[in-house]
């Protein structure tokens, strides 16, 4: 299988070990690729929903198939979100290929990239607003159940399939707000502290668009999820590019494939991001 080329790609809020993850989606998807750099960026395994009743073959062949990615060359760094917090006390650990950090600066081309997940923004995730939280990430994992079977029924009535949890957030105000709020508060700490790139996860959101302030500007990034949208972030050719996985052409390879003779080298600042890693606390 031709495998595509790539300087750097951006996954997260896969939540492997639910029922709404698309394992076999990204499981094609990480096997058509070979990137110098795998950004795992949070949520990757969902540890808060994490049942021993339920962790199917495919999920855990996503698993290998990252170790396998790492093994054959590509840097993989797993940036930890709110789902797979546990793994924080393991962070600056690197294991050949494989890191672990809260957070990641990367220069590449020139440009300043800085990486997280996006939970340190979200009050939902402290307290006791957090065991509220685990509670509604079950209903929200029943939810994606319940569509799933609904979408078979209206794929066998040859009808367009439909998601629940994007209406419900398209249609509630409040949802719309928090989303343009937690972009809007990312790209300013990002132009404060001067940086070409903000790139997020958490909301399972995928965007791509520049914000601009009376400090300056920032391209905000966000890497979507594996659950509802089946979205990547690519880097190529000296851009970011967001990929769509399309459910209804699974061989087909994507429109954004490009043939060169040369790479350029991304660049991550292993030093400075020990010096950002340790702790979670941002400078406001």
């Amino acid at each position: 299988m031709h495998k595509r080329q790539l300087d750097a790609v951006v996954i997260s809020d896969v939540h492997l070990g639910t029922y709404g993850c698309h394992a076999h989606e990204l499981l094609q998807y990480l096997r058509s690729i070979q990137p110098r750099l795998l950004i795992l960026n949070g949520d990757i395994i969902d540890i808060w929903n994490f049942s021993k009743r339920y962790f199917p073959a495919a999920h855990l062949e996503v698993i290998s198939e990252i170790c396998h990615l790492a093994g054959s060359g590509t840097r993989v760094v797993y940036i930890t979100g709110n789902h797979d917090e546990l793994l924080r006390k393991y962070s600056n650990l690197t294991l050949g290929n494989f890191q672990i950090a809260d957070k990641l600066v990367m220069e590449i081309n020139g440009k300043m990239c800085w990486i997280f997940h996006g939970d340190v923004f979200d009050a939902t995730t402290k307290g006791w607003a957090k065991v509220l939280a685990k509670l509604g990430g079950k209903g929200y994992d029943l939810l994606i159940l319940l569509n799933s079977f609904i979408n078979w029924t209206l794929k066998l009535l040859g009808r367009e399939k439909m998601s629940f949890s994007k209406k419900i957030k398209a249609g509630v105000k409040k949802a719309v707000a928090w989303i343009d709020n937690f972009e809007q508060t990312a790209a300013e700490l990002a132009i404060e502290k001067r940086y070409d790139y903000v790139i997020c996860g958490h909301i399972h959101q995928p965007q791509q668009r520049c914000i601009s302030t009376d400090k300056g500007s920032v391209m905000y990034l966000n890497s979507g999820d594996w659950v509802e949208n089946l979205t990547a972030l690519e880097y190529e050719c000296n851009e970011w590019k967001l990929y769509h996985f399309d459910e209804s052409k699974p061989d087909a390879m994507p429109a954004i494939t490009r043939l060169r003779k040369e790479k350029p080298k991304p660049d991550v600042v292993t030093e400075e991001v020990m010096l950002y890693i340790h702790s979670l606390a941002l400078d406001y």
